[in-house]
């Protein structure tokens, strides 16, 4: 009985285990595919316990009723449908050359004056719109709490934001519209710029204003009279026709109608940018507003105070021109605006004026001209002769030098001929005393030989004296010498002979004696 229990229990262990597996896959499985996510909204309990709704504009925590805050990823996941709300949300992409401005919509209330709300997504406290933005990629971003807006760059009345670039040779000036106090910066235009690069700006948090750097030409001319090929006409003196006075137009002192052509090199510093923009707007109003002013007020001040006669000739013109660009630079130097160079290019005279003075300045060029010339004259002459006398120079110095050589090269040959005598009798003597020497030291070797054999037979002498001296006498030194030289297995034997008998007892003894072989001389 118990074991009909058992395994009624483990049937129905595997059924309750298949069952539930079943449930997972097919009732409680969720897919979420790549570039999605899963939002969860939780339903609460449905016959048991008590349920706990969210705080109102704000997440719902664990075990809460409400949207959680946590989006799960690309994969499966298993929620049943009774107590989750399953909802799957796409990812936010930012492409390339945008960005993303977030919106957080739960959270608690910023303070009274302020809009930005500090901190990422996910992480701010506040609700408001995040002051940092989104730069290009991809986000898992709960819709339910935040909003996201993309945006590319935004133009409004020279006003950058968005995904700002500032090229190569530009600045940013930047213009922030509310306190950023991460940054201790306080809202308006900052002095600190930008340098080229790309920024991704939050549009509600601050503007750029682009400003090139460098020098820029501006010119106040007057209008010429233009011929069919589109050249400016001039009059029998070369002076150019005027159309219409655009230009800077001004009596002069002596009441004369005066024009004249400006052209100034000004240009704004990356220091200077912040200044421009925060007083005058951007880089055209600076133009419009100063430098143009600036150029027909001095040019006409200054002017007005100088003869027609003045401005055409003589060093007054100079001074004109002098005096002229120092106001000009000062008073760009006081509105903070660099001037490289200030140019009167062209005084436009009345023909009334210029004609007789141009006259009489020709004239005068005339006679300068021809005492130059005649100057030239003489100085051309004077060249001429100098010219013949260097020529002339140059042969006396060439003779000279032929001379020099010739004479130089004879006392060398005689200096080589006295060099090889002298070389001739040297060897002679060295030769000499050479001979000399070989047979001093031929004689000096005989001499030496017939020494040494003199003391080396001096020599054995003295040994056999002292030999004998040693003995005693000369026949007891022969005694030894023959006792020496004796063999050492000598068989000495002792034979008895009597009177006549010696030849006849020799026979005995000839295998006792040895007997030196014939040699056979061939």
């Amino acid at each position: 009985m118990k074991n009909t229990f058992a395994a009624v229990a483990v049937v129905c262990g595997i059924l309750l285990s298949m069952m539930w597996g079943i449930t997972e896959w097919v009732v409680n499985r969720v897919y979420v595919p790549a570039g999605s996510s899963l939002q969860l909204r939780y339903k609460g309990v449905l016959l048991f316990g008590v349920n706990k709704p969210a705080k109102q504009g704000f997440w719902a925590e664990e075990g809460q009723v409400g949207i959680l805050q946590k989006l799960r990823g690309p994969g499966r996941h298993f929620y049943c449908p009774i107590w989750w709300e399953r909802t799957i949300v796409p990812d936010v992409v930012i492409q390339p050359g945008e960005v993303g401005v977030v919106t957080c919509k739960l959270g608690e209330s910023l303070p009274a004056g302020e809009f930005l709300v500090d901190g990422d997504v996910g992480e701010a406290q506040f609700k408001g719109i995040l002051r940092k933005v989104l730069a290009p990629g991809r986000y898992r971003i709960n819709p339910y709490g935040n909003e996201v807006k993309v945006i590319k760059t935004q133009i409004a009345e020279q006003k950058h934001s968005g995904w700002v670039t500032i090229p190569t040779g530009f600045v940013g000036v930047v213009t922030n519209l509310t306190d950023n106090p991460h940054l201790k910066q306080k809202a308006g235009i900052q002095d600190k710029v930008l340098p080229p690069g790309l920024y991704p700006t939050n549009p509600r948090e601050m503007s750029i204003d682009i400003v090139e750097i460098g020098y820029h030409e501006s010119t106040v001319a007057v209008k010429s009279v233009l011929d069919e090929q589109g050249k400016a006409k001039v009059d029998e003196s070369g002076e150019p026709l005027i159309a219409s006075e655009d230009g800077i137009s001004f009596p002069s002192s002596d009441g004369f109608p005066i024009n004249l052509d400006f052209t100034a090199i000004w240009g704004l510093m990356p220091e200077q940018a912040p200044h421009a923009i925060r007083t005058f707007g951007n880089l055209s109003q600076v133009e419009n507003k100063v430098v143009l002013p600036q150029i027909e007020s001095i040019c006409r001040n200054n002017g007005s105070t100088y003869s027609a006669v003045q401005l055409l000739v003589g060093e007054q013109r100079e001074v004109y021109q002098a005096d002229t660009l120092n106001d000009f630079k000062r008073i760009l130097a006081d509105k903070d605006i660099s001037l490289l160079y200030g140019l009167v290019r062209h005084i436009y005279i009345p023909k009334e004026v210029r004609l007789p003075i141009q006259t009489a300045f020709i004239a005068d060029e005339l006679k300068l001209t021809r005492e130059q010339e005649q100057k030239t004259a003489r100085e051309e002459a004077t060249f001429r002769e100098a010219e013949q006398k260097v020529i002339l120079e140059g042969e006396r110095v060439k003779a000279m030098t032929t001379k020099n050589v010739a004479a130089k090269i004879a006392e060398g040959d005689k200096e080589a001929a006295e060099t090889d005598a002298e070389t001739v009798k040297l060897v002679a003597a060295i030769e000499k005393e050479t001979a000399e020497l070989e047979s001093q030291a031929k004689l000096a070797i005989g001499k030496a030989e017939n020494d040494g054999k003199t003391l080396i037979e001096q020599a054995k002498a003295n040994r056999f004296k002292l030999a004998v001296e040693a003995f005693g006498t000369a026949g007891a030194y022969n005694n030894w010498i023959f006792a020496k030289t004796l063999p050492d297995n000598i068989e000495l034997k002792l034979f008895y002979a009597g009177e006549g008998t010696l030849w006849t007892d020799l026979k005995s003894l000839q295998g006792v004696i040895p007997v030196k072989p014939e040699v056979k001389k061939e």
